[in-house]
């Protein structure tokens, strides 16, 4: 157990990890064994979304699959925030960890997230990119990161480093007063406005992380990134939900 992170007890929390995978056959076995070893405080629930994957990565999964490790599949690719979507319908636990399964982010980083909202300090929590070890972020996937992050700022009032960051990790209860209609990558500013536009502050923390290049099977694209300020512009005169 780590030390310092909280008074709850173990036995009341269970992070429930949710990983949207789509054709990631050379990575989604080697994430799931490094989550398998992360030493927690809470009891530990990885909820597995297989968007409409058609490289063999199903195949991989149906051996991985046991307790601790529950599959669900979409039978055509539907995109990132489906995959979420479906993700948190079925995760059981009182905290939700959104977790990419194509080892750019490190889940021995994941008691660094739970300890603000364990001690009792936050019920959203971003990890960061920029205020710990990075590599391979390439100039302009630096200054779009910037760019949206500043945009949401400006356009919400806050103050946060990296809004893009796909760490994200949440109090279930926060997330049951929200609807997630975004099914690509717009799902990131989308569930960021309507955390803040809930009052809720979201805690950041230092997170490491090791890009991937387009060839190694990185899915972000420019117009991902387009997408992502016109939701945030969208959702800034729209009304609540």
């Amino acid at each position: 157990m780590d030390e310092g992170i909280g008074d709850d007890s173990p036995e009341r929390r269970t992070l429930s990890v949710v990983v949207p995978v789509f054709n990631e056959r050379r990575t989604v076995a080697e994430i799931i064994r490094r989550m398998r070893r992360v030493e927690l405080p809470v009891f530990l629930e990885i909820v597995v979304v297989d968007d409409g994957s058609d490289d063999g990565t199903g195949k991989i999964l149906e051996a991985l699959e046991d307790s601790t490790v529950h599959v669900v599949r979409h039978s055509s690719n539907q995109g990132k925030g489906s995959a979420v979507r479906t993700g948190i319908a079925h995760a059981r636990g009182d905290l939700v960890l959104v977790q990419d399964a194509d080892l750019e982010y490190d889940p021995e980083d994941w008691p660094r997230l739970l300890r603000p909202i364990l001690s009792g300090r936050a019920k959203v929590v971003y990890g960061t990119r920029f205020h710990g070890e990075r590599a391979n972020m390439h100039l302009s996937q630096w200054a779009a990161n910037r760019l949206l992050s500043a945009a949401t700022n400006i356009l919400y009032g806050t103050s946060l480093s990296d809004m893009e960051c796909g760490y994200k990790l949440f109090d279930r209860s926060v997330l049951d007063g929200i609807t997630i209609e975004s099914d690509r990558f717009d799902f990131e500013p989308e569930i960021t406005v309507k955390v803040l536009r809930g009052g809720h502050r979201i805690y950041e923390v230092p997170v490491s992380y090791a890009g991937r290049d387009q060839e190694e099977g990185r899915k972000f694209a420019w117009q991902d990134g387009v997408r992502a300020l016109a939701t945030l512009v969208r959702y800034r005169w729209q009304g609540r939900r």
